[in-house]
């Protein structure tokens, strides 16, 4: 194979802070600098990658939570073109494939792509980074202070925009008028909607669900305990994820706060993938270089209300499967895995999708997950691969697993690393193929309006600072079969009572009052 056409990962940078004052605490553009800089050293090249950076003919920035959702909009400035600035920063005067996709967190896809230009001629080097300080500013916020993170630049980057694989997952884009009209539009709830219905196909009662969810994440916690980039190293256990308290108090029922991902935090990440050949021009030692074996990505159906199954992702199954047949390897051959992780319900389906246990003893997680570790906005993925990069270079040989999530269990992901060097060229599963078996899977029927005798298919009981404020369910109607979407009556009692009680398959009555649709449960 011609070693300017195989694609290698030979750097990787990752910067956590979580002591700075507010004054001091750095700006996503300086955090996403810094990560650079390491992930330059990291790779052992000559004059501590200096060369290297100078060398880059493409930088990728995984897109800043501030441009990204409105309610993150940063009061300090915006980078006009982010990968510009970062390019300005190194010496990267060559970097002329300036990228920064569209919302979502596409750190696997951007690692494909970069490796796609490297096997196609078009590219030798290129850096992927991205960076969140939420930490630091809402402490700044807080105190009044008035920073200045924005930067001006000569050129826009380039945003793929038109490209299938990078569909926006923006909260215009995510969710549909009637999910928006019951108060749906977030994450929060479409989670633990998803985790309800997880947990009725599993036969668990609530408290039988909670409990697995938190043994679950408290072996999370155990591995963020364990690593000094993480920002909560207590090494919770599932006693404490699981008991409701001030602290720890529901965000949406089932979850409780520690089950939920920690987005205020100051973090950055960075890899740098060059051909064979300019590592080797480069210097870069055997014992640092890490391939991608294999990447496929799809997305389920995308409304979370037309999808017929929420305790499941064909997404998942199908891209899995790709990856793996594309590297020649099965689930069994895998060494060590990172799942995302913003909710248990997004690990409980990887865990069904992928054919594996909760509580593998290969581990589900290399960095300690997006609730103790941290949650960075877009750019968790960036972190796990630069955690999968240093795991499978400690073991030569072993095969790692890092699977990504964006959405609501909507665009999923995955890769395969290790450091034995592939024996063919390497080419991008055919994601095309897997999106268009998706696309024609059959939706559930769905009603607006719905009225009369229904159930409960499946439902929530969102939380805000004093305590229970809204129920949201999806329900079938008795007469015909179809799907809705309603609230509860939001009085204590109601809202006290579907947490006291198993809601899924509780009979009621829905009807429409003032544009939105009401369903009155019938408690036994």
């Amino acid at each position: 194979m011609d070693k300017t056409r195989i694609p290698v990962i030979v750097g990787t940078g990752q910067v956590t802070d979580t002591t700075s004052k507010p004054e001091e605490g750095r700006s996503p553009l300086q955090l996403m600098h810094d990560a650079v800089k390491l992930a330059a050293a990291d790779s052992g090249a000559q004059d501590q990658g200096a060369a290297l950076l100078r060398g880059l003919d493409s930088v990728t920035v995984i897109r800043l939570f501030a441009d990204t959702l409105p309610r993150f909009a940063s009061p300090f400035g915006k980078l006009a073109n982010a990968p510009w600035a970062i390019a300005q920063r190194v010496g990267a005067a060559n970097a002329t494939d300036l990228v920064c996709p569209p919302q979502g967190g596409d750190s696997l896809v951007m690692l494909a792509r970069a490796c796609e230009r490297i096997a196609q001629g078009e590219s030798q080097a290129a850096l992927v980074v991205g960076g969140e300080a939420l930490r630091t500013e809402l402490a700044a916020k807080r105190a009044g202070l008035q920073l200045q993170w924005g930067e001006d630049a000569p050129t826009t980057p380039n945003q793929l925009t038109g490209v299938r694989s990078f569909r926006s997952t923006r909260p215009e884009d995510m969710y549909t008028k009637a999910e928006e009209k019951h108060g749906m539009r977030s994450a929060i709830a479409m989670y633990a909607l998803i985790g309800q219905a997880l947990r009725h196909a599993a036969g668990q009662t609530v408290d039988q669900y909670r409990e697995a969810s938190a043994k679950l994440f408290a072996r999370f916690a155990a591995v963020a305990r364990d690593n000094p980039l993480a920002t909560r190293r207590k090494g919770y256990s599932a006693e404490q994820i699981a008991e409701v308290n001030a602290e720890n108090p529901f965000v949406g029922f089932p979850y409780t706060k520690l089950m939920t991902a920690n987005v205020f935090v100051d973090q950055s990440a960075a890899f740098i993938v060059v051909s064979e050949a300019r590592a080797d021009e480069l210097g870069i030692p055997q014992d640092k270089r890490v391939y991608l074996h294999g990447e496929a990505h799809a997305h389920d159906t995308w409304f979370v209300s037309d999808r017929e199954r929420l305790d499941q992702s064909p997404a998942m199954r199908l891209t899995s499967r790709a990856a793996l047949a594309q590297a020649g390897k099965t689930i069994a051959d895998v060494d060590v895995f990172d799942i995302y992780s913003c909710f248990p319900s997004v690990v409980q389906i990887a865990c069904k999708e992928l054919g594996i246990s909760p509580d593998d003893k290969r581990g589900l997680t290399v960095t300690g997950g997006l609730p103790y570790f941290g949650g960075p906005g877009n750019n968790y993925v960036t972190h796990a691969i630069a955690e999968m990069v240093q795991r499978v270079r400690a073991k030569p040989g072993a095969y790692g697993l890092v699977m990504a999530n964006v959405g609501l269990v909507t665009k999923e992901s995955v890769g395969l690393f290790s450091t034995e060097r592939p024996n063919k060229p390497f080419m991008r599963a055919d994601s095309d193929a897997i999106q268009r078996e998706i696309d024609a899977q059959t939706k559930v029927r769905f009603t607006e309006a719905p009225q009369g005798d229904a159930t409960i298919e499946t439902y929530a009981v969102l939380h805000g600072k004093n305590g229970p404020e809204s129920g949201v369910l999806f329900g079938r109607l008795a007469a015909t079969g179809e799907r809705f979407v309603a609230n509860t009556p939001a009085d204590a009692a109601t809202l006290a009572k579907l947490e006291q009680v198993e809601g899924i398959g509780l009979p009621g009555t829905v009807t429409q009052v003032d544009g939105r649709n009401v369903f009155t449960p019938r408690f036994g």
